[in-house]
């Protein structure tokens, strides 16, 4: 038990040193994010303390009124940390890698499948959905190399559906900060030993695996790790 306990006390000050390190991050993208998520902690909790007020009951409607004050804060703290996140991302090499490694379970990500000298790169994701390629770089120059991958991919697995997209802000391109929608809504037609068929063929296959950069900074999400089965 006290072991136990002093691993708790040990944690708590890493997770409140982990959200100060988000917020001061965050903060230098969004500086007015201190003041919006105050401001929402305080209407939230004003209202409730007037409706027990109203009813005669301010000190239950007090005490409910922070509860959900403080979950409202940490909803819309988060969702502006997030995007803060992905705007320090946007447009750096390796982005999009950063992005799937949180797409969650069921998929397995292999960053840099294909790269260029200009760095344009083509990823990769494994799923019930089939195979995923993420491009990211010059649209015209990533073309070729999805094209290339989806003729390499058609040779050995002619059956197993192959989706691709690019990332950007362009037309038809697919925004970073909807990576991770995007293959989620793709429709699953593959069984889990079906996926797993289709990793080892692609792991026989081999991949160009490169040093690709690596976008620092609060990642949505779970932290960055490395490939593996989700």
């Amino acid at each position: 038990m006290a072991r136990k306990s002093n691993a708790e006390t040990a944690a708590n000050p890493g997770r409140l040193k982990q959200i100060a390190l988000t917020y001061k991050m965050t903060r230098k993208a969004d500086p007015k994010v201190g003041l919006i998520v105050a401001g929402v902690g305080i209407v939230t909790f004003g209202v409730f303390l007037a409706i027990g007020f109203l009813i005669g009951h301010p000190v239950y409607l007090g005490i409910l009124g922070f509860l959900v004050a403080f979950l409202a804060m940490a909803i819309v703290f988060g969702r502006r940390a997030e995007r803060a996140a992905f705007g320090q991302m946007e447009g750096q090499p390796g982005a999009a890698a950063a992005v799937l490694d949180n797409v969650g379970r069921g998929w397995t990500t292999t960053p840099a499948v294909a790269m260029n000298r200009n760095q344009d790169i083509v990823h990769r994701a494994v799923g019930k959905a089939g195979v995923v390629l993420i491009a990211e770089g010059n649209p015209n120059r990533v073309k070729s190399l999805l094209a290339a991958e989806k003729k390499k991919l058609a040779r050995i697995m002619p059956d197993v559906p192959v989706h691709d997209f690019i990332v950007g802000t362009g037309e038809g391109e697919v925004p970073l900060k909807k990576v991770r929608t995007t293959l989620l809504k793709l429709p699953r037609v593959l069984a889990g030993n079906q996926i797993t068929e289709v990793n080892d063929k692609l792991r026989a296959m081999g991949d160009l695996m490169s040093n690709m950069p690596i976008p620092k900074g609060p990642v949505p999400g779970r932290g960055m790790r490395g490939q593996r089965p989700r």
